[in-house]
């Protein structure tokens, strides 16, 4: 039964050879291996199996004598087919002795490992790609079993948690991570698993990281699932987002600091004229003060003097809290504040913004026209942030009509149906040149000889930080529109705003 046993036998290849080497049996695996019959090989020496560069290097009779040395030779080697074409096959030489302990033979098998070792080679290169990939791949990643044990982990990952790949192979992931996430991951990928439910798993998030010296970060993490022969992975790419968390605060803070200059830049443009803004007030007090105390030498007292003189002291408090309220809303505009939205009277915002922009303009020929809409009448709003947009536009009309024969700006509003108000600056000016429309509201943009072509860029920041938009439009006739959006306040909001803020 043996024998008929190892003859039939079809995976590999098994005979004997005596002595000397030659072959005495010839299994089917050997015949459907090498394509040699049996009649064909049996009696031939077994060099016929070796190439020729091993033949040459006589390595079959050295085979054979570590066999006969007491050696079992297992090894990897080419052999040859039939045909002459080369296999690489897994040998095992045992030699044979009786019961005396003298040599009588061989027993040799013989088995194909051509795609074995193809497999293994293939198996290795695409671990190498893989190690590469982990080595070189920028961005953090990570690979997890079903169970979410750690399978690999990147160099970069490395980098972000402070953890070498030796540290964490074989943990669960949930050690990269801050409770509560750490105690319920498992639950997470569970969940998963019997459902299909989404959350992290195929669509990505920003969750939090923990770094093996206990600090947290915030990380935008995207896990991809893949399936294959019956096993389940999931790939991790992570992105560090401190740093860009750390950019877009100190951007605020920049442009926070932007606005405030900006403030004080256009402080600068109108201090000569303010000086004649305030110097009526001043010259008025100093009039009456002077007039009550020429009324007050008189030796004479009557009924009239005596109205008169308490009529010249309640124009000099009047004219005094008319240059107060010129410095405060010179204070206000220059505070810098941070952004707070309240309901304000837009009305009321306009006449103070246009009140402190057209200062001069009346000397210059300008003649300033308001159509406001009256359902246009409460915003939500940071009010001195929107009053500078409006300064900035007035301004930047007015200097716009320095050579126009037709000097005139028309302030106007407009509500519409999306919850919007729209703010409307328009001016008879030479109107805009195309090479500077397309990138008007962007920094260092201007149409100034020496302007630094800052402002725009502010109102837009300011004008999207408060929900609207900003753009220009030329106007039928010449000249320029600028138009910005703010988001309108109804209701009784509004009604409560009228009552906080009555018409000033």
């Amino acid at each position: 039964m043996l024998a008929h046993f190892v003859a039939s036998t079809e995976g590999r290849a098994l005979f004997l050879a005596d002595v000397d080497g030659s072959i005495l049996t010839w299994n089917r695996g050997a015949a459907l291996l090498t394509g040699w019959d049996d009649d064909e090989i049996i009696g031939q020496p077994v060099t016929m199996l070796y190439p020729p560069a091993d033949v040459a290097a006589k390595k079959p009779s050295a085979d054979l004598g570590r066999a006969a040395a007491g050696q079992t030779v297992h090894e990897e080697a080419w052999r040859v087919r039939k045909g002459g074409s080369e296999y690489l096959a897994d040998v095992t030489t045992t030699c044979l002795r009786d019961v005396d302990g003298a040599l009588c033979g061989y027993g040799l098998i013989l088995v194909d490992a051509t795609e074995r070792k193809a497999a293994e080679v293939a198996l290795a290169r695409s671990a190498l790609h893989l190690r590469s990939i982990l080595a070189t791949v920028p961005d953090p990643m990570i690979v997890i079993d079903h169970r979410g044990v750690i399978l690999s982990f990147s160099a970069a990952a490395e980098r972000l948690f402070g953890f070498s790949e030796a540290d964490v192979i074989g943990s669960n992931v949930s050690m990269l991570m801050p409770s509560p996430d750490r105690d319920r991951h498992d639950t997470y990928l569970e969940r998963y698993l019997t459902t299909g439910e989404r959350r992290v798993i195929g669509m990505g998030r920003i969750v939090v990281g923990r770094r093996r010296d206990g600090t947290d970060f915030p990380m935008e993490l995207s896990v991809g699932d893949v399936q294959s022969d019956g096993h389940r992975i999931f790939t991790g790419f992570i992105r560090d987002l401190t740093e860009k968390q750390r950019a877009e605060l100190r951007l605020q803070e920049l442009q926070s600091e932007l606005i405030h200059v900006s403030r004080l830049s256009a402080m600068g443009t109108m201090a000569s004229t303010l000086a004649h803004e305030l110097n009526q007030p001043l010259t008025a007090i100093a009039n009456y003060l002077e007039a009550s105390r020429k009324l007050l030498e008189r030796p004479e007292r009557n009924e009239a003097i005596e109205s008169m003189f308490v009529e010249a002291i309640a124009e000099s408090a009047k004219e005094a809290l008319r240059a107060g309220t010129i410095v405060r809303r010179l204070r206000d505009f220059v505070s810098r504040g941070d952004v707070e939205k309240h309901v304000e009277e837009l009305p009321n915002l306009i006449d103070e913004a246009s009140r402190l922009a057209l200062i001069g303009a009346r000397e210059r020929g300008i003649e300033a026209n308001y159509a406001l809409d009256p359902k246009a009448d409460a915003v939500l709003v940071d009010r001195v942030q929107i009053q500078q947009v409006l300064v900035n536009l007035v301004r930047n009309a007015v200097e716009a009509m320095s050579a126009s024969p037709v000097r005139q700006i028309v302030i106007a509003t407009k509500a519409d149906r999306r919850g919007m108000v729209r703010i409307s600056v328009a001016d008879t000016g030479p109107g805009l040149a195309p090479e500077v429309d397309a990138q008007l509201f962007e920094a260092f943009t201007s149409t100034k000889e020496r302007g630094m072509g800052l402002g725009l860029s502010i109102c837009r920041t300011i004008v999207e930080a408060h929900g609207g938009r900003i753009w220009a439009e030329p106007r039928s006739g010449g000249g320029t529109i600028f138009n910005f959006t703010i988001m309108a306040a109804g209701g009784e909001e509004a009604d409560d705003a009228r009552t906080s803020h009555p018409p000033r």
